[in-house]
């Protein structure tokens, strides 16, 4: 092989072309570097936007050649955690947004998508053919990076977590083979991507099991936010009460700032809301719903709606926006647990989040199977989100404040589980799996990439 002269690009970086963008302080750069959460600044070594997983390769042999690492991004949402560690001076970003197939084969009930792909996409798709994935809340949420997490989908208490109906994982390892891992191929690798998070390689496409589910009940009651005390009560009473799986709800306190993009009849306003998703026959819901809607809510939006426009349910902002975020599990949530947030986040709190929601999890989202990967369950019952638009660095210091504020508050319930796909500041790794699964997540890491060339959110380090 002649060597490379002075001044060339080196093999790798040739084979990408304009498909590798250096630093630079034009709009190309700008563009490629950004993260959906655009109060995370990254600053890479490099940016590389595939095309195919021949440009994967190529980017991992561009990181080898360097002796840089390599991280995978679908959209950025989750930003924060991937530069927790430090800059990504030393990190090739692999933006994934060009590879947007998305296939579906009804017959056998499973969607295939490119690493890029946002649920939004899926969602389509699938619906066509009455189907449906186990998709967030968020339609622009990538399907690839959620689905490493665990993924918790509306449909979860029904149908158990996304990373669970993973059929098959294609990725680019960090010996730059191209692998796919499915039961019969690579078992300990698809073991590890299904809820093991993106530190075992670059994933170019995955295959997932889809769901016969062609509309829902579903909708938000809402008040305002005085009557956040009785509402959050009713809400957690009714979680106690093991609702069917077919349930999903969600507690909520959202305030809305006055910008003209926020939708006028909730313009400014503050509330308390419950959002409910249900599976079964409306008739069964409204009885499970009664004591709720006996406080006389001001708005009631639960419909029978298509399927595919469940991700209309939780208005989720669909451009990228400023924000500090975080999540919590809480092991139980009795009587007085809701005192206490109502108290640090309800009308009199003084805190100015834009939201603070619990999600009810449990049902199948809480059930091992003998054929789960890495995350098998969440074995918490809830999970709290808080999140702030924060459009300075003054209001993002005030909201992460208020957040450790909401943190400090509900510590006495707090579980031991986090899940990565909430996790917005640093955590123990070992906390977001049994400690059987970690270490063998860390022996898979040590055989795949012991160099650990592949960086991720929460990563997951060699043994």
């Amino acid at each position: 092989m002649s060597a490379q002269r002075p001044g060339q690009p080196s093999r790798a970086a040739a084979a990408l072309g304009d498909r590798l963008v250096p630093p630079g302080r034009d709009g190309r750069w700008d563009q490629a570097r950004r993260a959906w959460n655009l109060a995370v600044d990254q600053e890479p070594a490099a940016v590389v936007i595939p095309e195919s997983a021949e440009d994967v390769v190529a980017a991992v042999e561009l990181a080898l050649e360097r002796g840089q690492r390599l991280a995978a991004q679908g959209t950025g949402h989750a930003a924060a955690p991937l530069r927790a560690p430090g800059p990504l001076g030393d990190t090739i970003l692999l933006k994934t947004e060009r590879m947007r197939r998305v296939a579906i084969d009804p017959d056998a009930r499973v969607a295939r998508v490119g690493a890029g792909v946002v649920w939004s996409e899926v969602v389509a798709a699938a619906a066509e053919h009455g189907l449906a994935a186990l998709a967030g809340s968020a339609p622009s949420v990538g399907v690839v990076g959620y689905t490493l997490g665990g993924g918790i989908s509306s449909l979860g208490r029904k149908h158990g977590l996304a990373c669970n109906s993973v059929e098959a994982v294609e990725l680019v390892t960090a010996d730059g083979r191209q692998v796919r891992a499915d039961r019969d191929s690579e078992p300990d690798l698809f073991w590890a991507l299904r809820g093991g998070g993106g530190s075992f390689g670059a994933v170019t496409a995955m295959e997932l099991r889809l769901f016969p589910v062609a509309e829902a009940y579903a909708g938000s009651l809402w008040w305002p936010i005085e009557r956040g005390d009785e509402v959050w009560h009713a809400w957690a009473e009714l979680t106690r009460r093991e609702p069917p799986d077919d349930l999903t709800t969600c507690g909520r306190y959202l305030r809305f700032p006055p910008l003209p993009e926020i939708p006028e009849p909730v313009r400014g306003g503050s509330f308390a809301v419950v959002e409910v998703i249900w599976l079964g026959e409306p008739a069964e819901a409204d009885e499970l719903l009664a004591p709720l809607r006996a406080l006389g809510p001001v708005s009631d939006t639960i419909v029978t709606m298509p399927a595919r426009e469940l991700g209309s349910v939780h208005l989720d902002p669909e451009e990228p926006a400023p924000n500090v975020t975080d999540g919590l599990t809480f092991a139980d949530l009795p009587p007085e647990a809701i005192d206490d947030l109502v108290r640090v986040a309800g009308a009199d709190s003084g805190i100015s989040l834009l939201a603070v929601e619990v999600r009810h999890l449990g049902g199948e989202l809480g059930r091992s199977r003998p054929d789960s990967g890495a995350l098998a369950s969440i074995e918490a019952p809830y999970l709290l989100t808080a999140a702030g638009i924060t459009p300075t660095p003054a209001l993002a210091s005030e909201a992460a404040t208020q957040i450790g504020s909401v943190r400090s508050a509900m510590e006495p319930w707090l579980a031991r589980q986090m899940n990565l796909n909430f996790a917005e500041t640093p955590r123990d790794p070992s906390t977001f799996w049994t400690a059987q699964a970690y270490e063998r997540l860390r022996r898979i890491k040590t055989a795949t990439d012991p160099g650990d060339l592949m960086r991720s959110n929460h990563p997951v380090p060699p043994a």
